[in-house]
């Protein structure tokens, strides 16, 4: 319901604490800033993607972003 209402940006606060705690466990120590680097990351290499894909003009960021999200979470869903 949060990416719905708030749009698709906010599912990277949605996918980048799943793929911290798979890459460092459940250490809570670093799983926040492990997250936010994760976060980061993530809408900076969509953000590069949306802006380098198309040569006359950019593509949202949002559409690279559930390319990346989306199979994450169906692999998530498929794994329990």
């Amino acid at each position: 319901m949060a990416t719905s209402i708030s749009g698709t940006l906010a599912f990277i606060g949605l996918i980048s604490p799943h793929i911290a705690r798979k890459l460092i466990g459940a250490k809570h120590k670093y799983l926040i800033p492990i997250s936010a680097l994760i976060g980061t990351m993530i809408l900076l290499v969509s953000d590069i993607f949306s802006r380098n894909l198309i040569l006359i003009g950019e593509m949202p960021v949002g559409i690279i972003v559930s390319f990346i999200g989306v199979p994450y979470f169906i692999y998530l869903m498929l794994k329990q």
